[in-house]
C-alpha cells in the first residue's frame, strides 16, 4: 500500500508553506522570525493586557493559527504534524508577547502528553525571565468511561476556551480571573468524535484501518482509532449514539445534562466530511438536544479542530449561562471567521413576529376595510402562520441571507396577492447583501436600502406615498405608519378611493411597522 496523495510540495514542507499561505492571505497576522509562531501584527494593542498563546501539531487547521487575532489568540506556535512543538518556539512567542507590553501569558493546552511537557518547560523558563505566565489544560474528552493515567484528551472543546478567554482579555480581565472563569466553564464541557475513515500523515500510510460500511466511535485528532466501531447508520441514529455515550452518568468523563439546561453546540468537520452531510448532522444535533428539553443557545457548524483528511465529525457541547453566553457573543475578527449560528436569537425573533401578526389580524382587517378589501390582517395571518409551521420541522440558517431567501419563498407561497409580492420582492432583493462573513450594521442597512429599492421598482411605489414603503426604519416605524393618516393614495388598491374617504393609517405600513418593532423587542430581550 503506497501513501495517499496529497496536494503539497513535500511533506517536509508542508508546514512551513502552509503558515506561510495563511500569513499572505491575511492583512492581520505575522511569522516570528525563525519559528514556527503566528502572531498578530498588531502587538501595541496587546499592550496592558493578558495575551494568549495555543498552539499544538499541525494538521488540525484553522487551529490554532487561523484563530489568532482581536478578541481570541494574541499567537499560535505550531508543530509539526501531528507533533508537538519544541519548547524554543513556545518560549520564543511568550518573549514576544512579554515585550509587547503585555501584562501576562496565559498558554490554552490540550491535554497530550508532549504539548503539557513542552509548553509546560517553556512556562517554566519564561517565569525566569520575569513574565507572569499561567497555563490551562483543556481534556474534555467524553471517549473513555475510565479515563487511564494520562487523563481525558484536548479536543474541539479548546475553541471555546479561546473565545471566553480572548474575550476576558479583551475586557482587560486579569491572569488570575482570567484562569479562574475558564477553569470553572471547562467542568462543563465535553466532546465526542465519529469518523467514517482514517487519516493518513503526509508521506505515510494511514493511520488505521477501517473497513468500508465501518465507522469509528470516539477516536481523537491524531488519527488513532477509537473506543468502539459499528456499522454506519444513519445520521440521527450515530448523533443519538453520541449523545448518549457523553451525558452516560456511568462513564467518568461524561458530561452532566439535564433537562432545562442551555448549552453551546459545535458540529466539528474533522476534515473531509462533506458540507450537505455536515449540514445534515448539525439538525440531527439541534433537534436531538431540544427533545431532551435542553436549550441551544449557540451553534457552531464548520470545521474548527480537524483531523487532516479524516471523513468525520466531532460534538462538543459547553454548559453556558448568561455570562458565559454574553462572553461567547462577542464579535473575533480572525482570518478563520469565527461562525456562530444565532440560531435561537433568530427563531425568537421570527416567533414574535409571527406572534405579534396573529395579534394585529383584527387591527389590520379593520384599516384596510378602509381603503381595500379589508383582508390585509388574514394575509399577514397566513404568512405567519407559514412561519409558524416552518419553524416547526425546520433548523433556522445561520447565514441571514439563506434565511431572508426561505421566507420570501414562504411569503410568495403562503401569503400571496401584492402584499405577498412587495414582501418577497423586498426579502429576495435584501437576501445577498447579508451572509455569514458579512452581516454587521453596515451590511443590514445595504440590505434593507436594497429591499425598499426593489418595492418602489417594481412595485410604483415611492415613500411619501400611503403605502407599506413609508415605513423602513425601526425607531420611525410607528410615526411612520401613523403619517400615512394624511396622505393621498397614489399606488395600491386605496388609490382607487375617494381621499376624503381614507382617513386612517395604512394597515399595509402598520404592519410593517408592528414587524420591526417586534424583531427590535425580540433584539432587546423583551416580552
Amino acid at each position: 500500500m503506497e501513501p495517499k496523495k496529497k496536494l503539497i510540495n513535500s511533506a517536509d514542507s508542508c508546514v512551513d508553506e502552509a503558515l506561510c499561505g495563511l500569513v499572505r492571505a491575511s492583512g492581520g497576522l505575522s511569522l516570528l522570525k525563525g519559528h514556527r509562531v503566528v502572531l498578530r501584527s498588531d502587538p501595541d494593542n496587546l499592550r496592558g493586557k493578558v495575551a494568549l498563546l495555543s498552539g499544538g501539531g499541525s494538521g488540525h487547521e484553522p487551529a490554532h493559527g487561523g484563530y489568532v487575532g482581536a478578541g481570541m489568540l494574541s499567537a499560535a506556535v505550531a508543530g509539526g504534524v501531528f507533533a508537538s512543538p519544541p519548547p524554543a518556539s513556545v518560549l520564543a512567542a511568550i518573549l514576544s508577547l512579554h515585550s509587547a507590553g503585555a501584562s501576562g501569558v496565559l498558554l490554552i493546552v490540550k491535554n497530550y502528553t508532549g504539548d503539557r511537557l513542552n509548553f509546560g518547560l517553556a512556562a517554566e523558563q519564561a517565569r525566569n525571565h520575569g513574565v507572569a505566565v499561567d497555563m490551562v489544560i483543556v481534556a474534555e474528552d467524553c471517549a473513555f468511561d475510565q479515563p487511564s493515567k494520562a487523563g481525558r484528551r484536548g479536543l474541539c472543546g479548546t475553541i471555546f476556551i479561546h473565545k471566553l478567554a480572548g474575550a476576558l482579555a479583551e475586557e482587560g480581565c486579569s491572569l488570575d480571573q482570567i484562569v479562574s472563569k475558564v477553569t470553572e466553564v471547562l467542568k462543563g464541557i465535553g466532546t465526542l468524535g465519529v469518523s467514517l475513515s482514517p487519516c493518513s500523515v503526509p508521506g505515510c500510510l494511514p493511520s488505521f484501518e477501517l473497513p468500508p460500511g465501518d465507522m469509528e466511535l470516539g477516536l481523537g485528532i491524531h488519527g488513532e482509532a477509537g473506543i468502539k466501531r459499528s456499522k454506519v447508520a444513519s445520521a440521527d441514529e450515530v448523533v443519538k449514539t453520541m449523545m448518549d455515550h457523553m451525558t452516560n452518568p456511568d462513564s467518568q468523563s461524561h458530561l452532566p445534562l439535564k433537562s432545562g439546561d442551555s448549552v453551546v453546540v459545535c458540529v466539528n468537520n474533522l476534515g473531509a466530511l462533506s458540507c450537505l452531510e455536515l449540514a445534515v448532522v448539525t439538525r440531527a444535533a439541534i433537534v436531538c438536544l431540544e427533545s431532551r428539553g435542553v436549550v441551544v443557545a449557540r451553534v457552531m457548524s464548520g470545521s474548527f479542530m480537524t483531523s487532516l483528511e479524516m471523513a468525520g465529525v466531532s460534538l462538543t457541547l459547553m454548559r453556558a449561562d448568561q455570562e458565559t453566553l454574553r462572553l461567547f457573543g462577542e464579535h473575533t475578527p480572525t482570518s478563520h471567521t469565527f461562525v456562530l449560528l444565532y440560531i435561537p436569537v433568530m427563531r425568537k425573533a421570527l416567533e414574535k413576529v409571527c406572534s405579534t401578526l396573529l395579534e394585529k389580524q383584527e387591527e389590520l382587517n379593520s384599516l384596510d376595510r378602509a381603503g381595500g378589501d379589508g383582508d390585509c390582517g388574514n394575509t399577514h395571518a397566513q404568512a405567519a402562520r407559514a412561519v409558524q409551521e416552518w419553524l416547526q420541522d425546520h433548523v433556522v440558517p445561520g447565514c441571514p441571507g439563506r434565511l431572508l431567501s426561505v421566507l420570501a419563498g414562504l411569503v410568495q407561497e403562503k401569503m400571496g396577492g401584492s402584499s405577498g409580492a412587495l414582501y418577497s420582492l423586498f426579502l429576495t432583493a435584501a437576501a445577498g447583501h447579508v451572509t455569514e462573513g458579512r452581516s454587521n450594521a453596515a451590511a443590514w442597512a445595504s440590505a434593507v436600502h436594497a429591499g425598499t429599492q426593489a418595492m418602489r421598482r417594481y412595485g410604483g411605489a415611492d415613500p411619501g406615498d400611503r403605502t407599506m414603503v413609508r415605513v423602513v426604519v425601526v425607531d420611525a416605524a410607528a410615526s411612520g405608519a401613523e403619517s400615512t393618516r394624511n396622505l393621498t393614495a397614489r399606488a395600491g388598491r386605496a388609490s382607487y378611493v375617494a381621499a376624503e374617504r381614507v382617513t386612517l393609517p395604512d394597515p399595509g405600513a402598520v404592519a410593517v411597522a408592528a414587524i420591526l418593532r417586534a424583531v427590535l423587542e425580540s433584539l432587546e430581550g423583551k416580552k
